[in-house]
């Protein structure tokens, strides 16, 4: 068994591992585990590690102090002391934080309150008609401030309700009726607190953007700036292609109603005067 003496040296070699890590890639990120079940986090490691995104679990204190020398060679790393609580990881990569943001987040799912928890959210219940069976559930629905009252035969709640404020306590007899009621108002997965790349720091509220949404504003966009180029004949690399193809049918499309031959008008020209023609001799045969 190792000495007594030994556990301080091995706890400094973890700290300078650990900001090894830290400063191994531009991209450094604050990542909270709570909650996430022992066997789902090796998976979401693993799946995370295959994507170059590997993530680094350690004790807050650790976390602090390899933070705290990474931040005396890289100051920008020092924001991210403030996100270290809890439970902790920490991850290194390179890429984008905001598609960063979006893969972790696609780690998380909902999961049942059990009592005790701190609501991230208001938690809101719809009214209308529930799967309970008259009884003494309503007057336990009732107790906990739920709307509950029977209508036709059915338990039914009568409006919409918010029955825990964002910040507020989930009692443990709410949870219970929330979970009856297959509503499962918390989220187990991995939380992004905080990344810097380079010299940004980035919190997750400036993070937590639709990509998808962006990306179609931005499409969007782009074909409102190319209609309104082609509109004012303003020319771009992307429309004097566009520009010179309305041109072109513009131009034979004035030859043709002016009669001017062209090697592309002589050929609908002869075939219009022929048709006017024919009905010239038709005129004249009645």
């Amino acid at each position: 068994m190792p000495g007594r003496g030994s556990v301080p040296t091995e706890r400094v070699a973890s700290v300078e591992r650990l900001e090894g890590v830290l400063l191994s890639r531009p991209m450094t990120a604050i990542v909270g585990v709570r909650g996430v079940p022992a066997a789902a986090l090796q998976s979401m490691r693993r799946e995370l590690r295959k994507r170059g995104h590997p993530i680094q679990v350690a004790t807050n204190t650790s976390i602090r102090h390899a933070l705290q020398a990474a931040s005396a060679k890289r100051p920008s790393l020092a924001p991210l002391l403030d996100a270290v609580e809890d439970q902790t990881a920490v991850l290194a990569a390179e890429g984008n934080p905001f598609s960063l943001f979006q893969e972790l987040a696609r780690t998380r799912s909902p999961t049942p309150a059990r009592g005790g928890e701190v609501a991230p959210n208001d938690i809101v219940v719809p009214g209308g008609p529930t799967s309970f069976k008259p009884g003494p559930i309503v007057g336990e629905l009732q107790h906990a401030g739920f709307p509950a009252a029977i209508e036709k035969g059915k338990v039914v709640l009568k409006k919409e309700t918010t029955i825990v404020r964002a910040g507020g306590t989930i009692s443990r007899e709410v949870a219970g009726l929330l979970t009856r009621l297959e509503i499962f108002p918390l989220e187990v997965g991995l939380n992004l607190r905080g990344v810097v790349d380079g010299e940004t720091f980035y919190p997750p509220s400036v993070l937590d953007v639709d990509l998808d949404a962006r990306g179609a504003d931005v499409t969007r966009a782009a074909h409102a700036a190319l209609a309104l180029a082609l509109e004012i004949g303003y020319a771009t690399p992307a429309t004097i292609p566009l520009l010179l193809t309305k041109a072109h049918r513009r131009a034979i499309g004035l030859a043709l109603a002016t009669g001017y031959p062209t090697k592309e008008t002589i050929e609908p020209l002869f075939a219009k005067a022929m048709r006017e023609a024919a009905a010239v001799g038709k005129l004249q045969g009645n």
